[in-house]
């Protein structure tokens, strides 16, 4: 986040924007927050992104965001482009597996310390002083050029020498060779000598459009390929180093020449010289219009294929470089396993092979090296999705001579569902709310109807209906399509519906973030995730129930009442009001805990009764008879043996009170956890100030803690003879269509739609 506050001083009214001319953020989350776990955070993002897409003095503050690409699990690296970062030239979003010289993902944490990436940095700040200042350069172009330098493409040359320079050669004759072959594969020897390559370019123009060469050992900051001016017999006496677009891969250095650049020379000039006796191989080739320009085209599976199809090309030709394009793969929900298997005709010591996963609309590359003969196996996914229809990822390959190379594509089903995590991960927590919601609903209904609860586990089981929620979430996105009902919609000012963060590179001038379709497509999974979690989080609530009601009962005696752990009224009013100064005063989040408390202790003493109750050997079971006058009365063993003092109906009674304190304490532990960062964070800044400010908690905390301490004292039986229990039971349906269509990108409205389901039910404990 810090990444983030440093964009956020702009929009101070008194900050002095020429104060900071260059921002270097890594793995900060610029499009939208991970959680929009409180409305002030959205608005913090909201203002920060118009100050930078609406001030134009921002347009020269130079930008780097450097994501962490697929080993951050904590900020993903499609919410790392900045905004506007296609159409601002000061502004670069990267991914750090696409930096030269790192290639390599981080985790959230090492890429502050990923040595890979500190030098790139270091060496960037190195090369951004102003020698005459000995500060950074004020100089905008030179900041830019500097950080393409050694975050986008290193073209293996100090910082500057950018210039065309020529060169002078004297050696002798016998150290030039004319190589008059498609291709070269030339090792240098472990003695020390001088060596020249002329490659004609005449001969050549009609034939082939590009000249391809890669060299393996050859030191850094080293110029090896030039443009020949002057010719003498067999060597060249004048040329132009070419080496300057040169491009840093693992294993080595690839230069790729276009001829139609190349016409003021005749010749060109490859130097292989080892004059330090250090060995190293030269591999060079003419390569042809079709295959270079033009790509080997492969559609990949469809992504509900589920991997039973696969797709295949074999390359042909026995090149040094060829390009596939992965037709179709284009969004992020897609993943595939791209396997590349070589096969080579004679075995023998070869440069390593490099495949490259490219991705046009963002710098998102990775490199993967490996040795030819070999089988390996790539993931093919994706950060961002295309945000037009002009392109598709390509996996490029430098490949080894007299190798054959085949390319399947399949689709992974679990990397499709670990894309669909990372992407959807914070929708989850909306579907296991309203999962816990319909889990309520089923225990209204239930004692509205036979004034007996049903356990936790299926309540939550049978509740699981998505079509009861989802299809109404499709009508009303369908309805949203329209624009008549869209001007309607928004005439009554009322919220778009939320899907998630964009997933494409963020290059759009709205100020508000327009939510993408397909997530709603997922919705069953991601129901059936969230029923999941809710039903095993149940589960692990009644298993640390019963395990902190044993060891409490170390302090209590056993009690056989269904009123224990109740408060009085006098005793509720008074926390009521303790609790509401102490929101005001200090934390909403803290009351909120302490009232979610008081009715865990409610639980805990259920849990005890209930298990105190079990092992008592007198109870009675519950039977009843006519008598001579009409009215029912217990049935006993004799006329004049007194009743048992318990029944088993008393037994029946306390476990009904227990299944609906535990689905009130699974629902009540949602406010609690979407306050817990804001308990966090005043806790941690107590020895700043006692009181929160702002505290996201204030608008709803007075309700939700009078909401749980009146359904501490509530029971089966008060419940099954309210008048508001019909309207109780009614209301969450439609609460979790909306929770679902609105708080997607807004968690904190959870509360507000649990608030609106729990303020009837604590109602239904009066009335």
């Amino acid at each position: 986040m810090g990444g983030v506050v440093a964009r956020a001083l702009f929009t101070l009214p008194k900050f002095n924007p020429n104060l900071v001319t260059l921002i270097i953020t890594q793995a900060s989350p610029h499009v939208a927050p991970v959680l929009g776990l409180d409305p002030y955070l959205l608005n913090f993002y909201r203002a920060v992104r118009h100050k930078w897409l609406k001030s134009e003095r921002l347009r020269n503050v130079t930008v780097l965001s450097v994501g962490g690409g697929f080993r951050d699990f904590q900020v993903r690296s499609g919410l790392t482009s900045l905004p506007c970062a296609d159409h601002n030239p000061h502004k670069i979003s990267l991914v750090v597996t696409a930096v030269p010289r790192t290639w390599v993902s981080t985790d959230h944490l090492s890429i502050v310390w990923c040595k890979e990436l500190v030098l790139a940095t270091v060496r960037a700040f190195f090369d951004l002083l102003d020698p005459a200042t000995r500060q950074f350069t004020e100089d905008p172009e030179r900041k830019m050029a500097v950080l393409n330098h050694h975050f986008i493409r290193h073209p293996v040359s100090p910082m500057g020498e950018t210039q065309k320079t020529t060169a002078a050669f004297l050696e002798a004759p016998e150290a030039w060779s004319e190589v008059n072959t498609l291709r070269l594969a030339y090792t240098a020897p472990k003695e020390g000598q001088v060596k020249y390559f002329l490659f004609a370019l005449s001969s050549r123009r009609k034939a082939y459009s590009h000249f391809y060469c890669r060299n393996s050992g050859l030191q850094d900051w080293t110029s090896w390929v030039y443009g020949c001016m002057q010719k003498n017999s067999s060597m060249c006496v004048q040329a132009v180093d070419l080496s300057m677009g040169t491009e840093h891969l693992p294993p080595y250095k690839v230069l790729i020449l276009d001829l139609n650049d190349l016409s003021a020379f005749t010749h060109l000039v490859v130097a292989a010289s080892n004059v330090n006796g250090k060995q190293f191989t030269v591999e060079c080739e003419w390569q042809r219009q079709q295959s270079h320009s033009q790509t080997i085209t492969l559609p990949v599976p469809h992504v509900l294929s589920f991997g039973m199809t696969v797709s295949d090309v074999t390359v042909s030709s026995s090149g040094l470089l060829h390009t596939v394009q992965l037709q179709h793969f284009h969004q992020v929900y897609q993943a595939f396993r791209i396997t590349v298997s070589s096969h080579c005709k004679t075995p023998k010591e070869r440069l390593p092979d490099v495949y490259r996963l490219k991705v046009p609309w963002f710098r998102e590359d990775s490199l993967v090296t490996i040795s030819a003969p070999s089988v390996t196996e790539i993931s093919g996914m994706l950060h961002t999705s295309r945000p037009d229809n002009t392109s598709s990822a390509t996996l490029q390959l430098h490949t080894a001579p007299n190798c054959q190379y085949k390319v399947s594509v399949r689709t992974s089903l679990p990397k499709v569902l670990g894309q669909v995590l990372r992407l959807c991960g914070p929708i989850v927590p909306v579907y296991t709310a309203v999962t816990l919601l319909l889990a309520f609903e089923k225990q209204l209904t239930s004692i509205a109807t036979s004034k007996e609860t049903t356990s936790m586990s299926q309540a939550v089981a049978t509740s699981f209906q998505p079509h009861k929620v989802i299809l109404p979430v499709y009508v009303l996105h369908a309805l949203l399509s329209c624009g008549w009902f869209e001007e309607l919609w928004s005439w009554r000012f009322l919220p778009h519906m939320d899907s998630l963060a964009p997933t494409v590179p963020d290059s759009t001038l709205a100020d508000d973030l327009s939510p993408e379709a397909w997530p709603f497509l997922l919705s069953p999974l991601l129901y059936a995730l969230g029923a999941a979690v809710a039903f095993w989080g149940s589960a692990l609530l009644r298993v640390a129930m019963r395990v902190l009601s044993l060891i409490l009962a170390l302090l209590h005696r056993p009690s056989v009442s269904r009123a224990c752990g109740t408060l009085p009224f006098w005793t509720q009013l008074l926390v009521a009001v303790f609790l509401t100064v102490l929101g005001s005063a200090v934390c909403g989040a803290l009351s909120i805990f302490t009232a979610f408390m008081f009715h865990l202790y409610r639980v805990l003493r259920l849990q005890m009764t209930e298990r105190s109750l079990s092992h008592m050997l007198n109870l009675a079971p519950h039977k009843h008879k006519k008598a001579e006058n009409g009215s029912v009365e217990p049935e006993c063993n004799g006329s004049n043996v007194p009743p048992p003092l318990l029944s088993a109906v008393v037994l029946q009674e306390v476990r009904g009170d227990l299944q609906l304190h535990l689905c009130l304490s699974a629902l009540f532990t949602a406010p609690v956890v979407l306050g817990a960062p804001s308990l966090l964070h005043w806790l941690r800044n107590m020895r700043y100030s006692t009181q929160l400010e702002p505290d996201p908690c204030w608008p709803h905390y007075v309700p939700l803690i009078l909401s749980y301490l009146l359904l501490i004292n509530c029971n089966t039986d008060t419940l099954s003879k309210s008048r508001l229990l019909r309207l109780a039971s009614w209301l969450p349906l439609p609460l979790s269509v909306a929770m679902l269509s609105f708080s997607a990108l807004h968690l904190y409205r959870i509360t507000y739609f649990l608030l609106a389901a729990l303020v009837p039910m604590a109602l239904c404990c009066l009335l």
